[in-house]
């Protein structure tokens, strides 16, 4: 099957599913085709599904997964010499790390939102069904809501990096407390644990709480900062963290915390 043939696969499969979307025509468009099929994962519930559709997904993913490139995590230079800390702009769902954070909602199901720019939905997306899936039976077993500050692992599925740990961080609507603060840091501390008793060597963290959670920025880097230095000198743990950065904003107060040159 070629890229196109796959992707209307699925895209067939899916609109199939529901009565509602049966007479929805597959855009003409790449680009229209490829948010059509994103927006379908995006709002299918935890279901199953062929192995069929599957195999097809998994195909594709990958493809698409090789077209953007993948960064490898080794090779980005540290903050300073013989520092386990790395400073990377970019997107985390292209970087091969042994796990990668992702910024969750309490469900722990992903977002069910069509096309929303938060990196719970594109995590998600670019894993592939499987993803929701596992965290559903995951969720049903556990009975309750993920408590915030709290973290889960999943493997990765179609993304390069080996493992996802999906963390709760808190929901700030207006002044940043004490606890906030302290919910925050049980985020990272909660996967940089995870991250060592399942034997990983690289970690990257997203901005943890600071997009729909509102959490400032500055304030929230500088947690992330302070926790992960001290988990490190605390635990003597062999392990390289990365400090995933989306948006400039971001880039200049992590290099202005960190001491790193523009």
């Amino acid at each position: 099957m070629t890229q196109q043939e796959r992707r209307n696969y699925l895209i067939h499969t899916l609109l199939q599913e529901n009565p509602a979307y049966r007479d929805l025509a597959i855009p003409s468009e790449e680009s229209d085709a490829n948010d059509l099929l994103r927006s379908l994962m995006n709002v299918r519930p935890p279901r199953p599904i062929s192995s069929e559709f599957l195999r097809v997904q998994d195909a594709f993913l990958t493809a698409e997964r090789d077209r953007r490139g993948v960064v490898h995590s080794d090779e980005l230079p540290p903050v300073a010499a013989h520092s386990p800390l790395v400073l990377w702009q970019g997107d985390i769902t292209t970087l091969q790390a042994d796990a990668i954070v992702n910024a969750a909602n309490a469900a722990m199901l992903g977002c069910f939102h069509s096309l929303h720019d938060c990196i719970d939905n594109i995590v998600h997306f670019r894993s592939g069904i499987q993803l929701r899936l596992l965290c559903h039976q995951i969720m049903q077993q556990q009975g309750h809501d993920e408590p915030t500050g709290s973290a889960k692992i999943t493997p990765a599925f179609n993304l390069p990096s080996r493992y996802i740990l999906h963390t709760v961080g808190p929901i700030v609507t207006g002044r940043v407390t004490s606890k906030d603060r302290q919910l925050l840091a049980s985020c990272y501390r909660s996967c940089l644990e995870l991250a060592v008793a399942n034997d990983c060597h690289s970690l990257a963290f997203c901005c943890i709480s600071t997009g729909e959670f509102h959490f400032p920025n500055r304030p929230a880097a500088e947690i992330a900062i302070q926790t992960v230095q001290s988990f490190l000198q605390e635990t003597r743990a062999h392990l390289r963290v990365i400090f995933n950065v989306f948006k400039e904003q971001d880039l200049r107060i992590y290099q202005h915390l960190l001491g790193v040159k523009e």
